[in-house]
């Protein structure tokens, strides 16, 4: 008589279909994607030290508006619209 129950070595493995990344399209970041990310870090921190302390860093490192920091706040800017770029191409991608 057979039961409906079998042993556990006999039942299939299917596996999880989340646990593999067969399916998503895994891209790591390249240098621009690292360095776009750590300039908008330094942007968010020093824009919360400006709404809590009301501390610009960047111009107390550089000066108030000098040649220099306006630089760094355009490259910082630039990386920011890098970012929405690069966010808006990973969201149009299909799986």
């Amino acid at each position: 008589m057979a039961t409906m129950d079998t042993h556990i070595t006999e039942r299939r493995h299917i596996p999880d279909r989340r646990a593999s990344n067969t399916g998503a399209t895994a891209k790591r970041m390249n240098a621009v994607d690292w360095i776009a990310m750590v300039l908008l870090i330094i942007g968010g921190i020093n824009w919360g030290l400006v709404g809590l302390f009301d501390v610009d860093l960047v111009a107390t490192l550089f000066g108030d508006m000098s040649p220099l920091s306006r630089i760094i706040y355009v490259i910082v800017g630039l990386s920011a619209l890098y970012s929405i770029y690069t966010s808006m191409k990973m969201s149009s991608r299909r799986p």
